[in-house]
């Protein structure tokens, strides 16, 4: 086994693969796909209809299209030099897919909380999907160059010196860090900064986004049962799919641990609808399944997701897992500190695979479109911080840190590369526009309810 200095050793020697320097170009390569065309080729086995739901998101701002654009953003990473510092990448790092969740003690955490696209790969892949997340955000917002420059450091400084202090801790300390909300102000630095950064991510609406609260939001009473309210296209029942989830949830079931599996048993089948999610996801084939305890004021909110190849991994070696949602759920339990208890993973009708989680498990996000430049700096450090931890949980933090180094040459450069890379998201976010005016893609404008 490597010592501590050989592992730095091999951390610095990485800088000769790629400087830290080097990652602040960004020039589109000559055979750059099409955006749009990349859009649409992942949109091919989709559910058809849910596809204009889709695009009409996508095209609502800059960022709104960054957020579904993973796959356009993998092919353009993987044209780079890269470090060959391999973590288990989150694969889409956007600041919106930091939040709070629950632990299993009911503690309330906060830390990346989307794994769809996860995988092994660089490092500064997901550092620089962050930063340019940051850099989008703030031009949505009408700050200045400045202003975005200063906030893409302030993401990329925390997570360096963040992964300089975890270099130096043992296995187990690392693994058992954990970022609890009550340990969040601390690193917000400003009393002003501190008092909306609390409020934006509110932790008792966090608190109180659980199965009871979906009960009444998205249920019915019909002809005296409680059920899933019809809200198309973006929440639907089952219908004919019912007999197909009712045979998935089965199987997943088998998967759980003996105890969990006791647990679930202890509810039973009330309801399931499809519903569209989010906005890269939009399509996927996604169910929410209602179930019902020692009764219906007692439920639980399950939701299904079809799980396909990581956008990454056309980009990448093969990763350990076969299985996308194996992928997604292995990934998930490496990157978070504490993790969901129905957490499962199998394949369905037709060879599809999927996996299963709660649905909103006290879970809570920024109103990053609300924030100022000094609150957006705030926030892009904390998800800094926590992208951090999170890394080291899988990779090696102490060549990671050895090749950040302790100056700010990386964290300068990948700003640079974040404020060039917002330019180039805001023409391809344009090009979805034309494409839609043109009528070459359809979009609904039933973009609202339920994310």
């Amino acid at each position: 086994m490597s010592t501590p200095g050989e592992r730095a050793a091999q951390g610095k020697l990485a800088r000769k693969r790629a400087s830290r320097s080097s990652h602040g170009a960004w020039i589109p390569s000559a055979d750059r796909p099409d955006p749009v065309a990349v859009l649409e080729r992942q949109g091919v086995d989709r559910v058809q209809e849910l596809l204009p739901v889709r695009y009409a998101r996508m095209a609502d701002s800059p960022f709104a299209f960054l957020r579904g654009a993973a796959a356009v953003m993998a092919g353009d990473l993987a044209v780079q030099w890269h470090t060959g510092l391999t973590v288990q990448l989150c694969g889409d790092a956007h600041l919106l897919n930091f939040g709070l969740f629950a632990s299993p003690e009911r503690a309330l955490l906060f830390g990346l909380d989307d794994f769809d696209e996860t995988c092994p790969g660089p490092f500064e892949w997901d550092v620089k999907r962050l930063a340019a997340s940051v850099a989008v955000a703030s031009r949505d917002n009408g700050h200045t160059e400045g202003g975005a420059h200063d906030a893409c450091l302030a993401a990329v400084a925390a997570y360096r010196t963040s992964m300089r202090r975890l270099a130096g801790l043992g296995e187990l300390a690392v693994w058992y860090e954990r970022t609890d909300t009550h340990d969040l102000l601390p690193l917000v630095r400003s009393a002003r900064a501190r008092k909306r950064v609390t409020a934006t991510l509110d932790r008792d609406r966090a608190r109180h986004r659980t199965s009871l609260q979906a009960l009444g939001k998205l249920t019915e009473v019909v002809d005296g049962e409680r059920r899933i309210i019809h809200d198309p296209p973006l929440l639907e029942p089952a219908g004919a799919e019912l007999t197909a989830v009712r045979k998935i949830f089965g199987d997943y079931r088998s998967t759980l641990s003996e105890e969990r599996r006791l647990l679930l048993d202890r509810y039973h089948f009330v309801d399931a609808a499809r519903k569209a999610a989010g906005v890269g996801s939009v399509g996927t084939r996604c169910f929410v399944v209602l179930l019902a305890g020692r009764d219906i004021d007692d439920p639980l909110f399950l939701q299904i997701k079809e799980a396909d190849r990581s956008v990454l991994e056309q980009h990448l070696p093969a990763g350990p897992y076969v299985h996308p949602g194996h992928r997604v759920v292995a990934g998930q339990r490496l990157l978070q500190a504490a993790g969901d208890i129905f957490l499962g993973w199998m394949t369905g009708p037709q060879g599809r695979a999927y996996y299963w989680r709660r649905l909103r498990d006290m879970k809570g996000s920024a109103d990053v479109e609300a924030m100022s430049p000094k609150e957006l700096r705030s926030y892009a450090r904390l998800c800094g911080t926590a992208l951090a931890l999170a890394h080291a949980r899988s990779g090696d933090r102490i060549a990671i840190a050895a090749y950040l180094g302790g100056s700010d040459t990386f964290d300068r450069a990948i700003a640079d590369f974040a404020l060039r890379y917002a330019v180039q998201n805001a023409a391809d976010h344009a090009a979805l526009g034309e494409a839609i005016a043109a009528g070459l893609v359809s979009a609904s404008d039933a973009s609202a309810g339920p994310r």
